[in-house]
């Protein structure tokens, strides 16, 4: 009988210890901390919203804690709104949190337009207040005011300026006999439902400096998201497309970056690109079905394939680097170059292609060996020639439809500045031991990429976009 009274004692005072232990604390030195102090939103375009980003307070005690507020200071009218362990509220009160457990704060932010082209900041906090303390996490928000355009057609010649952003939400469709000019310094974001159809004519008048470049990518700009490929689809150029001229456009982020169809209805290319950028694009940065471009001065670069042409077509390419280095976002898989006159019904249709002081190259991971595919398919004229470029490959006959001359340079490095994967740094231009140097052909370019002056002292020009300063 004494033995039984003392389990039950001792079970009894286990119980009370154990209920002791996970009761509430209401000591002001017990211990919460948030995951974060501030949470920073990028720039986030008034009226359409942002993403949502989350903080976590944690009980970091042995008993439980009792939250008596969850605050958000600027109340109802707030840009910011949150959502506390899954109630959606300005105020939340009594959280009881489970010791050495957390609960979750979701917190977005709209912001409302107003008259400023420059972008501006608004700024709020979250006061948790628990056992007689308070403790604050700052939110800001950096808002841009833009010009939204949602389905919309273009059906006459259009002017855009760069007072404000455009934001493209649903598309964008330029109607055939219209033109769209944009001019320098114009940005342009899209969103992820948003392709750029030109089924007339699109003008871009950039010019070399950033502030004054032409952009188009996509509209999620925050931490995260802002270098993702594919996230916007892309610009289209349709079969009634006509005399497309790009300068100092950049094009980033997409799904495909320059996707063109058939033949130009006049005896001009389709697409001219001068001195443009298109980067990090999930597919093909060019994709050209039986069609026609011409490039000058381009980097292509870190796409899923850099430059697709199918079904034949017309093409000239001059200065341009094409490269890829596999990275967090994408893996170097595909040749940067890929050329064939077949089309769906495996038949031939005639290709006209010249590579004139051009670079293809990309990492040396083993995925890919040779930087170049080249496919011929039935009889039908096929030219594919390479002219004082630098180019990787390893296996011969997959190059065998094509013709390179003697001053091409195979399978060196083009050196260039500096590759680093890790911190996405991929400066393309040469460094001075680069064999690129110096090793082109007078095409009649006075001018790099950047904008300068293609000289040397052997009156040669440098292989790829950009010229050795």
């Amino acid at each position: 009988m004494k033995s039984l009274f003392t389990l039950l004692f001792i079970a009894s005072v286990a119980i009370i210890t154990g209920c002791t232990k996970t009761g509430f604390t209401d000591s002001p030195d017990a211990l919460l901390t948030t995951s974060t102090d501030t949470l920073h939103f990028d720039t986030v375009f008034t009226t359409t919203g942002s993403v949502t980003q989350t903080f976590k307070i944690f009980n970091q005690n042995d008993r439980k804690l009792r939250i008596s507020k969850v605050a958000l200071m600027g109340g109802a009218a707030s840009s910011f709104r949150m959502n506390v362990d899954g109630i959606s509220a300005t105020e939340v009160s009594n959280i009881e949190v489970e010791p050495n457990d957390s609960v979750y704060v979701f917190v977005s932010v709209t912001i409302n337009p107003n008259a400023r082209n420059l972008a501006f900041v608004v700024q709020d906090s979250i006061r948790i207040e628990y056992n007689g303390n308070k403790e604050f996490v700052q939110l800001d928000a950096y808002g841009q005011n833009a010009n939204f355009l949602r389905n919309r057609r273009i059906t006459r010649d259009s002017t855009w300026n760069n007072n404000l952003p455009f934001v493209i939400l649903g598309g964008l469709i330029v109607d055939n006999n219209a033109t769209l000019t944009i001019n320098k310094g114009t940005r342009i974001f899209c969103h992820a439902d948003a392709p750029i159809i030109i089924a007339g004519t699109l003008k871009v008048n950039g010019e070399k400096f950033d502030s004054t470049k032409v952009s188009f990518q996509g509209d999620r700009l925050d931490q995260g998201y802002k270098d993702y490929p594919g996230s916007w689809p892309g610009i289209f150029f349709t079969s009634t497309s006509k005399d497309n001229v790009l300068n100092y456009a950049v094009m980033k982020n997409a799904y495909q970056g320059i996707i063109t169809l058939d033949p130009s209805t006049n005896s001009n290319y389709k697409v001219t690109l001068n001195q443009c950028i298109i980067d990090n694009v999930y597919d093909a940065g060019v994709l050209s079905s039986g069609s026609s471009v011409k490039a000058t001065n381009c980097l292509i670069s870190n796409c899923g394939i850099n430059i697709a042409i199918t079904s034949g077509g017309r093409y000239d390419f001059t200065h341009c680097t094409v490269a890829s280095f596999s990275n967090y976002y994408l893996s170097h898989k595909n040749p940067v170059l890929s050329i064939t006159n077949g089309n769906d019904q495996n038949q031939g249709a005639q290709l006209d292609a010249v590579f004139r002081n051009c670079i293809f190259y990309g990492d040396q991971g083993g995925l890919v060996e040779d930087e170049i595919k080249i496919s011929k398919v039935g009889t039908a004229l096929f030219r594919a020639s390479f002219e004082n470029v630098l180019y990787k490959f390893k296996n011969n006959t997959a190059l065998a439809a094509g013709t390179f001359n003697a001053a091409s340079i195979a399978n060196q490095s083009p050196q260039f500045d500096s590759v680093d994967v890790a911190r996405r740094v991929f400066n393309f231009h040469l460094k001075r031991s680069s064999p690129a140097v110096d090793k082109g052909v007078d095409a009649g370019v006075p001018i790099d990429l950047d904008g300068n002056v293609r000289s040397a002292a052997t009156g040669k020009p440098d292989i790829g976009c950009y010229e050795l300063q």
